[in-house]
């Protein structure tokens, strides 16, 4: 079944017909649709989002008919397309440092198959986590990060990269900041987990920082690395409610289930092809 299955992610300008002829296109296919979302920022001039989920009998065979027809599809109106199939089950390689609740529960969900995906790889600036990672039969690699030599630690890191060919890379608290030049190789494929609900306590210590506004709610948010330290595409976030009595040691305890939980919906609506980015905003069709 999943040989037969594909995903269509778009992006127009809104105006009748569009659903019609996307849905057309796959009906004189033969493909039978299983999930369509679609969001319009405004229902006429505004902009359309849709995601199409679909079986395609033979599918293997006749990528080239549908990638064809899709694409006299988008010329005829003017529509932006990403095509996915869920038979190229995509690469993970998660980086982290010291802390190991969110890479432990990434790992847990892929060995139980509940991540629709396969990390080949994590990538540490420390060593303490290669022993719990070595439990679930994936290489640990330690690429230790000098403040002064940072440009060598991620060149060693791309050339890591380049024999995993990784889909996407998941930030599980890697507590380093990457550069501009390393992260425009990876457009909307870097997951980070922030442990604070942006945008507020940006950069570092943000419970601390939270702890010392006595907020009333922490949280944690997932979001697409860019260039600028924090502010990529938030993908999902949630919150707990904290009273006084709460010291800051609990503050840190209830945020790691937080952020375990938060990062690990992002990195499996993202493997699931379910997220389009536009103008620094992301549509997640859940």
């Amino acid at each position: 079944m999943e040989a037969d299955r594909a995903r269509i992610l778009l992006t127009c300008v809104d105006r009748p017909g569009i659903v019609a002829n996307v849905s057309g296109t796959l009906y004189r296919l033969g493909a039978n649709i299983v999930e369509l979302d679609q969001y319009t920022t405004a229902p006429w001039g505004g902009r359309l989002f849709m995601r199409v989920e679909f079986l395609l009998p033979g599918l293997e065979e006749r990528r080239g008919e549908l990638e064809e027809s899709l694409h006299e599809l988008s010329e005829s109106w003017d529509i932006e397309f990403q095509l996915h199939f869920a038979s190229q089950r995509k690469r993970v390689v998660v980086f982290a440092s010291l802390a190991d609740h969110a890479l432990l529960e990434l790992l847990h969900l892929w060995r139980n198959g509940e991540l629709p995906g396969d990390i080949v790889a994590v990538v540490s600036n420390h060593t303490r986590l290669a022993h719990a990672v070595s439990a679930y039969d994936v290489p640990y690699h330690h690429v230790p990060v000098d403040r002064e030599k940072k440009e060598e630690a991620e060149k060693t890191i791309l050339e890591l990269l380049e024999g995993y060919r990784p889909d996407l890379l998941v930030l599980a608290r890697y507590m380093q900041i990457l550069s501009p030049d390393f992260v425009r190789r990876f457009p909307n494929r870097i997951i980070n987990i922030h442990h604070s609900f942006l945008p507020a306590f940006v950069g570092k210590n943000p419970y601390e920082q939270a702890y010392a506004r006595g907020v009333k709610l922490i949280g944690a948010t997932a979001h697409y690395v860019t260039e600028g330290l924090d502010e990529g595409p938030i993908i999902e976030q949630d919150v707990a409610r904290v009273t006084h009595r709460a010291s800051l040691a609990t503050f840190k305890q209830i945020g790691r289930d937080i952020e375990r939980t938060v990062l690990a919906r992002a990195v499996k609506w993202h493997l699931e092809d379910r997220i389009l980015v536009y103008e620094n905003k992301t549509i997640v069709f859940v």
